[in-house]
This record gives structure tokens, C-alpha cells and sequence, in this order.
């Protein structure tokens, strides 16, 4: 056992902080604006300081949907294999399968780009929460969503203009307490630099998802390119390629994707009651009907390949998530809290005349969320159950009659600071497969049918007189939207190409853009307004009460945690902070899921049985925290998160010390099979390993 979990068994302490109380310990998930700097080095022994802070941002990168960091002058990328898995489908083939072979450039000559991906820095923070804030004043409803929509759009095109290799972005902090406009070094050119084969990343498959021990070398490498050449990056990470030790101090940078700390109770019951058993639902129908396309023939199986790992991944996070929301235990402290925040505000009786009492009219709208999440679910927010086509088609309907209106009245994704972006993505040249394409969206008209009943006018308003597998499968044979060329042209050619497409999933989203845009706008006007407005004077009432010692709930945007390296000792979680190759031999069965990829396993003799190839730590993450760079006091990175475990789920609705555990690949690892493995002795020159 190390000293740090000596530590906790002396001390017997449970560090569970939630709602709006002082963050304590390891906790949290920093801005780097006000990052606790004093804190940090007296709970670690380090010795950080504001320049320290600074270098890790510059070398901290953002990808789509996941996180990064530079690790060479000459913009060289660590991320997750998971988080490159989509780029390795998309340059795939099954006869040139890279997810079965890995991805082995033997130069820079031989990378290639991945379709639709960027790279983003975080080079500015600059607070905008008086203008914001000023431009809902007064306001209810869809108009103060519509003002505050249109003013972040303002204040990005202002910071950001046309420039195409900057991005500026408004953020909503403390659930619109704050706002801040982050400003981003943008890179378009992202090629894929090194990848391994699947099973050496996902070793152990959905049985050891979410757990620990793992034996996953989940990393790979990108590159940002510009004007054609690797960039250049003076801000990295140096590289460590030694052995990570126990009870050392960690801190993580990343974009951890939406936690729920701050919501009220009655907020969170809404969530246990509503929210994540539609989801679980839905989400478990799509995985069964996955596994059987894929069980249908081997082509099938590896088209569903990528979409499966992640539906699994989200579900069984959902799963853990449900386990928090339903645990007596856990919530009776989430109310404990919220009655001391609401006492401390009530006895400060100018606070409490100022704000009101912004839980009552948080209360007052679940009724109406709990009614009208269904269809806002099934309509908007998974409009087309994940298919490729209709998200091109909608994307081309909605630009079009978005560009066509004055700025103040576009939706906020099409905002002339945005379009861009969503060209670019629109663009990205991707496989599309017509058999999973249907499979999607015969399951999405199916299932919404179903939630909302035969009777219901949006659902008959989908369908018309069609069965849900005959109108998926007349949309995906006569649609030609996989073709960039013609999407490029229905793009430039704005609203009246759009209009005089015959491709018939354009003319489906023409059809169905009244229904859709309805419950969305109801959404906004009865759900997302008032509960901004409540929130905001939540905001200040924590602001007023705690300081700046409370931390804003996670965004996928930069934030900083930190933590120790070390195992858990708490029932149910009992386990040493690393695994090693001896490990991973002992475990291998030869059998999926536990079959050693092969060239890993061909190398074995090569390979130092006591090489660590993955660690927990006190880290607090949540899902879009994969990738982040694992940094030592030093500035050094030592290895990439990558997973967490399944108690750990609880952490969107706060943080716990004794069972938080965030799983990271080691630098050792991955330099072990660049060097013994895969030959990549350019990318190991380039790293500086001697």
C-alpha cells in the first residue's frame, strides 16, 4: 500500500463535496484563470507557479470531442487510440483494415489527415459576463435566449472576425454565473502520426471498461499541420519515458465534457426519474441491434466496430450515473448540502431579497422538462439516431434558412463566428455505409414512434403513411449526400439550391424542420430560459457565500485537476495503482476479449515484464477528460488518461476522494512498443528518447 492511501485509511475521511460547498483536497476541475495555485502545492508538496500554469495551456490541445497535448516542436499530438478510433475507421478499408493491423507510418511523408478533425490551443481568457449578462436583462423566455445567443455571437465575431486559424468561443461558467471568451489557436490539418491495433487498446473489451486493472495502451499520435508543414509548436510537454511512482503528484489537463454539480435536487431527480432511463433505453435497443449487424457478416462487423465501442462506452456510463442518482446515501449528502447553501443564503438577508429564490423556480420547471423531454429528445437532440446522412442533410436545411435571416435571429450554431467550423465539418471527406446508415435511422423513426406514440401529430408528421423501414430505406438509396462534391454544391448554392434539391433526404428535412424547430423552440422557451435565469441568480448567491472557491461545473472546455498516483482501498474498488506486461501475459486468455494484439504479443521476449503500462490516480475527470495529458510537477508528461472506473461515475454529480480513480496509459508503455514493438524509431528521435 502506498503513503498516500496509508493516508486515507488513518484518516477514515470521506471528501465528498457537493452542490455549492468549498472544494476541498484533490477536487475539482479548474479554469486556468483561477486556478488554486496555494492549495494545489500545499495538498501535492509541489512548488507550481503561473508561468508553470501558462506553459501547460499553451502545450494543452483540444480535439473533437476529446484532449491532447503537444509533445514536439514540431506538432506532434498524444491522445487515445479510442479518441483517433473514428479517423482509423474512416481511412479504413475491410481489405486495408488499419484497426486489425495498426496505423505504422514509417515517415511523415506517409501521414495522412483525418477527415473532420481539428486541433485547438487555448491562447486568451477574457471575461464578457457584463456584456452578456446584460443582454438577457430584463428578458424572459425564447427572447432571452434568442438576445444572449446573438450577443456571444457578437463578441466572437468581434474577437475573431474571418480569421480561419482562430476560433473564439463564448462560455457559459457556474450555469451562466460567468461568461468567458475563449480564444483558440485553431488547426485544421490534422493528420493521424501513429496508431496500434484495436485490441492493444481495448484489451479486455466492455467487461474491463470502466474498471481497474486494465491492460489498455490506449495513446496515438497526431500531427497539426499548416500551409502544408508539421506546425510549429514551441509550447510541449517534454517527454518521460521512465516508470511512473506511486504516491507521486499528477495533474491532468484537459475538456472534461458536462458534469451536474451544481444542479438543484430537484434538477437531479429529473435526471433519475426522466432523463437517464429514456437514454438507457434507447441507448441499450441501439447497442443490441449493433451487435446483431455486426454478427451479420464480417463486413458489417467492422463498420459497426467504432460506433459499438463508443454506444458501450456511453451506456455503461449511464449505468454508473443511475447508481449515483439512486444511492439513499449519496443524495441524502447532495440534500445536506443544498439546505446548508440555502440557510447560509437566507441568513444574509440583502443576498436573499436580491436573489429570490431561484430553487422554487428551478422547481417549477421540471413538470414541464420531465413532459416535454421526450420528443425535445427524440425530434432534436437525437434527431436521426446517429446517422451520417441526415446529419448532412439537416446541417444543409438549417445553414441554409439560418444564412438567410439577419444575424440576431440565426440559431446560435450558425452564427457567422461559426459557420466556418461547421463548412469544414460538413466537407470532411468520411465513409458513408448505407446498411449501418439505414440501420440508424429505421431505429431513430422506430424509437421516436414509439416514445411519442402512433397518435402523436410529430410522430405522424416523421412518417406519414410509411413504415419506419421503408422510409429509411428509400432516404439512403436515393440520397447522394455521401458525395462532398455535392454537398459542397447545395452549401454554396445557400436556401434556393437547397429548395430545388431532389435528393430525398432534403426534401425530408424541408418536411419535418416545422415539428423539429417547434419542440425546440418550446424547449428553450419553457425549459432553458427560466432555468438559466434561476441559475444565474444561483450563481451569484454561491459567488456571494463561497468565493472563488468554488469551481465551475465542466464544459468541454480547459481545465486543470490534479491528484495522487495511487490504488483504492474501499469495498468494491480494491486494487495497486499499476498494472504491467506481466500482467497482461497473466491475463491473456487468447480468447476476445482477452487476446493479446499480435504484434504485441510476437514482441513478448522484447518487452520488460515490470514495464508499467497503466495507472490510476485521485484525478477528478468525467467523459471528454480522454486524452489529457498526465504532467508531472516538472511540466513533463508522463503518460494520457483514459478511463475511469465505474464508481467513479458518480463524479457528475460530485467528487469523491475515497472511490474517484482516473485510469492513465504510461509514457513507458507507449515508448516500450514505439521502440519494440512497431518500429517507430523516427517518432522515438523526435520525442528525445535516448
Amino acid at each position: 500500500m502506498s503513503r498516500s492511501l496509508i493516508a486515507m485509511a488513518v484518516a477514515g475521511v470521506s471528501w465528498l463535496t457537493l452542490d455549492a460547498s468549498p472544494a476541498k483536497a484533490e477536487e475539482g476541475m479548474w479554469t486556468f484563470d483561477n486556478f488554486p495555485i496555494t492549495r494545489a502545492n500545499a495538498t501535492l508538496g509541489t512548488n507550481i507557479d503561473q508561468g508553470w500554469l501558462d506553459r501547460v495551456r499553451l502545450a494543452s490541445v483540444r480535439l473533437s470531442g476529446c484532449s491532447a497535448g503537444f509533445v514536439s516542436n514540431e506538432g506532434l499530438i498524444l491522445t487515445n487510440q479510442h479518441c483517433v478510433a473514428s479517423c482509423v475507421a474512416a481511412l479504413s478499408t475491410p481489405e486495408r483494415n488499419y484497426a486489425e493491423t495498426g496505423f505504422l507510418p514509417r515517415s511523415r511523408d506517409e501521414e495522412v489527415k483525418c477527415p473532420g478533425q481539428v486541433a485547438e490551443v487555448l491562447t486568451a481568457i477574457t471575461d464578457v459576463t457584463e456584456r452578456m449578462q446584460a443582454a438577457g436583462a430584463g428578458l424572459e423566455g425564447q427572447a432571452f435566449t434568442q438576445a444572449r445567443d446573438t450577443e456571444a455571437a457578437r463578441i466572437e465575431q468581434e474577437a475573431c472576425g474571418d480569421a480561419a486559424e482562430r476560433r473564439c468561443q463564448v462560455i457559459s461558467l457556474y450555469r451562466g454565473g460567468q461568461f468567458k471568451l475563449y480564444d483558440f489557436r485553431r488547426y485544421d490539418d490534422v493528420r493521424l502520426a501513429w496508431a496500434p491495433e484495436d485490441r492493444a487498446s481495448t484489451f479486455g473489451g466492455d467487461l474491463d471498461n470502466f474498471s481497474f486493472p486494465r491492460f489498455a495502451i490506449d495513446g496515438a499520435f497526431l500531427r497539426a499541420y499548416e500551409n502544408g508543414r508539421p506546425a510549429q509548436t514551441p509550447n510541449f510537454f517534454r517527454w518521460n519515458p521512465e516508470a511512473p511512482e506511486a504516491g507521486a503528484p499528477v495533474f491532468l489537463s484537459g475538456n472534461p465534457g458536462s458534469t451536474q454539480r451544481l444542479l438543484t435536487q430537484d434538477q437531479l431527480h429529473t435526471l433519475r426519474d426522466v432523463v437517464l432511463p429514456l437514454d438507457q433505453l434507447i441507448d441499450s435497443e441501439l447497442r443490441g441491434r449493433l451487435i446483431r449487424f455486426g454478427d451479420e457478416s464480417e463486413e458489417n462487423a467492422f463498420i459497426a466496430m467504432d460506433p459499438l465501442y463508443g454506444l458501450e462506452n456511453t451506456y455503461k456510463r449511464g449505468r454508473g450515473r443511475m447508481a449515483a442518482l439512486i444511492d439513499p446515501a449519496f443524495m441524502a449528502r447532495r440534500a445536506e448540502a443544498e439546505a446548508d447553501f440555502r440557510a447560509r443564503v437566507a441568513a444574509n438577508a440583502a443576498l436573499a431579497a436580491e436573489v429570490g429564490d431561484p430553487w422554487a423556480e428551478l422547481a417549477a420547471v421540471q413538470p414541464v422538462q420531465r413532459e416535454l423531454y421526450p420528443a425535445y429528445a427524440m425530434l432534436e437532440a437525437r434527431a436521426g439516431g446517429g446517422s451520417l446522412l441526415f446529419s448532412y442533410a439537416r446541417t444543409l436545411v438549417r445553414a441554409a434558412q439560418e444564412r438567410a435571416k439577419p444575424p440576431a435571429e440565426r440559431l446560435p450554431e450558425y452564427s457567422d463566428s461559426r459557420l466556418n467550423a461547421v463548412r469544414n465539418s460538413l466537407l470532411a471527406s468520411r465513409p458513408v455505409y448505407p446498411a449501418l446508415e439505414q440501420e440508424r435511422l429505421e431505429w431513430w423513426l422506430s424509437k421516436t414512434r414509439e416514445w411519442l406514440t402512433v397518435d402523436n401529430p410529430n410522430a405522424r408528421a416523421l412518417l406519414g403513411r410509411e413504415s419506419p423501414e421503408g422510409l429509411s430505406a428509400r432516404l439512403v438509396e436515393g440520397s447522394t449526400l455521401a458525395d462532398p462534391a455535392v454537398r459542397q454544391a447545395l452549401w454554396e448554392g445557400g436556401l434556393e439550391a437547397v429548395r430545388a434539391s431532389n435528393d430525398p433526404l432534403i426534401q425530408y428535412l424541408l418536411s419535418i424542420q416545422e415539428p423539429t424547430r417547434a419542440i425546440r423552440t418550446a424547449w428553450e422557451e419553457r425549459v432553458q430560459a427560466p432555468t438559466d435565469r434561476a441559475s444565474e441568480a444561483l450563481a451569484k448567491a454561491r459567488f456571494e457565500v463561497y468565493g472563488d472557491t468554488v469551481y465551475p461545473d465542466a464544459t468541454f472546455s480547459l481545465r486543470l485537476t490534479y491528484g495522487l498516483i495511487e490504488g483504492s482501498d474501499v469495498p468494491g474498488q480494491r486494487f495497486q495503482p499499476f498494472t504491467t506486461f506481466a500482467g497482461l501475459w497473466d491475463r491473456a486468455t487468447g480468447e476476445a476479449p482477452f487476446d493479446v494484439a499480435p504484434q504485441i504479443l510476437a514482441a513478448r521476449d522484447r518487452i520488460d515484464p515490470d514495464t508499467v503500462i497503466d495507472m490510476t490516480a485521485s484525478t477528478d475527470t468525467i467523459g471528454g477528460s480522454s486524452g489529457s495529458p498526465a504532467i508531472n510537477a516538472a511540466g513533463e508528461i508522463i503518460g494520457a488518461n483514459f478511463d475511469s472506473t465505474v464508481l467513479t461515475q458518480r463524479n457528475a454529480y460530485g467528487y469523491d476522494r475515497n472511490v474517484n480513480r482516473s485510469v492513465l496509459v504510461s509514457t513507458e508503455a507507449i515508448t516500450t512498443v514505439l521502440r519494440q514493438v512497431y518500429g517507430m524509431d523516427h517518432l522515438i528521435r523526435e520525442l528525445g528518447v535516448e
